[in-house]
């Protein structure tokens, strides 16, 4: 008998070459991610609080941890600026 309060199996995928991620849960794209602030976004919106994504064990991390955003760490800090 499955379990109604199953967690579903959640992956942000490795690094594409622009350095989105996929983010999905089961068969579902939930997103696509270019900072670790959207993929808690993204489970938030599919009701799936989890406090830490970084250190969740609900998340697999494929091809780089939580800290891997290769190319796009430059336009999140530009663009922080940015808006100042």
């Amino acid at each position: 008998m499955a379990q109604p309060t199953q967690q579903p199996h959640i992956v942000v995928h490795s690094p594409a070459l622009d350095g989105s991620r996929r983010v999905t849960a089961g068969d579902e794209t939930l997103g696509i991610a270019s900072h670790v602030d959207d993929v808690a976004e993204f489970l938030r919106l599919a009701d799936l609080y989890v406090t830490d994504v970084a250190e969740s064990d609900l998340i697999e991390w494929q091809g780089g941890g939580p800290d891997d955003w290769p190319g796009l760490s430059e336009h999140h800090e530009s663009h922080g600026a940015h808006e100042a």
